[in-house]
């Protein structure tokens, strides 16, 4: 059965809490209309003009890109004047070129260097190189016609084609370019500023031989590289046997990027000694074997120096007949001699008819 009394509690209740509810929104009501009426607002003088509209905010994102290749809202100033060839007069054309980093970027003072190139081959199927230029802005007189303008800056380029007449043309080339700057330290931040570490750039892209295209090589910690923007793999070697780090880096259009490559790797010399601290033995051969048995690295002498990646290595002492074996450790950046006791390497092998 349905309890009566609940039900007329529950509404009792419920019309009790809308009341209450209500009466406290009557109330700030109350207290608002309580409140002095604002002053109306005076009707605008039609002699007076109006306030210009504010600016709308500008979405970078919806504008369009800036043109690589652009014309320059300033009048032809040649670079250096007393340079002009004003041999053809007014049967050439002039042309002023700049270029820039990016877009937001100042033009380029230095580093630059532009080569002009006839869009029509020579006898030798190749394009003809009419003029060239070093520094900053340059200039040029040339002959109506249709040329390629080259443009560099380091590893940089860009190429763009322009049909020139007899009128003055300024034109600015946006490079959209960058740079790295390369450094090299031990997994603890010690530099290797000084040390034989070396990069190389290649491109992201494989050849059809498995093999990435080679761009620049053989730069030193500290070195800028100026490039494309784009991303390169990168290759850094400390030493000459195994001690390699790769790392894909990007290059943002007028940035520096600071890449600093850390190596797990320390210098070894190798001696063999007859007891520890003795004179090491001349006429060794040498080979350090990875823990599966590859050979990592060859050598002959008294003291070969190595720098190895760290890990676990074997070394094979050949001398007098006799093979050696040391099984050693490398850290990350701890530099020793690494000691083949005779007496307590292990004998692995003796040629037949040594003494012994």
């Amino acid at each position: 059965m349905v309890d009566l009394n609940r039900i007329v509690k529950g509404a009792t209740l419920a019309a009790m809490l809308c009341a209450s509810l209500f009466t406290g929104s009557v109330q700030s009501a109350s207290a608002q209309i309580a409140d002095t009426p604002p002053v109306p607002t005076a009707k605008p003088d039609p002699g007076v003009p109006a306030a210009p509209p504010e600016e709308p905010i500008i979405n970078l994102l919806d504008k369009e890109p800036e043109p690589l290749f652009s014309d320059i809202s300033l009048p032809y100033a040649p670079a250096n004047p007393t340079t002009r060839s004003l041999g053809g007069g007014l049967q050439q054309g002039a042309l002023y070129l700049m270029a820039k980093l990016s877009a937001e970027s100042e033009p380029l003072n230095e580093g630059l260097v532009w080569r002009i190139y006839s869009e029509t081959t020579n006898a030798d199927g190749r394009l003809q190189l009419v003029a060239t230029s070093k520094g900053g802005d340059a200039d040029f007189r040339l002959d109506p016609g249709t040329y390629l303008i080259h443009t560099a800056y380091g590893y940089a380029q860009a190429t763009n084609r322009i049909v020139i007449g007899k009128e003055v043309q300024s034109k600015m080339v946006t490079l959209n370019a960058g740079g790295i700057k390369f450094g090299a330290a031990l997994k603890d931040g010690e530099d290797l500023d000084g040390s034989p570490v070396t990069f190389n750039v290649y491109g992201m892209d494989f050849d059809e031989r498995g093999e990435r295209d080679l761009i620049v090589g053989n730069i030193k910690p500290g070195s800028i590289v100026r490039l494309n923007a784009d991303t390169y793999h990168v290759v850094s070697r400390y030493g000459d046997v195994n001690a390699t780090v790769r790392a894909d880096i990007q290059v943002l259009p007028g940035k520096l990027t600071e890449a600093t490559i850390f190596h797990k790797a320390a210098d070894i010399t190798l001696k063999l000694v007859n007891e520890h601290g003795g004179e090491a033995i001349a006429n060794t051969t040498w080979s350090v074997l990875s823990p599966g048995g590859d050979v990592v690295v060859e050598a002959t002498g008294a003291f070969p120096d190595f720098v190895l990646a760290a890990g676990e290595y074997e070394a094979l002492a050949r001398n007098n007949g006799r093979t050696y074996q040391h099984t050693f450790e490398v850290a990350t950046g701890e530099d020793r001699e690494v000691e083949v006791v005779t007496s307590q390497a292990e004998l692995i092998g003796q040629q037949p008819g040594s003494n012994n």
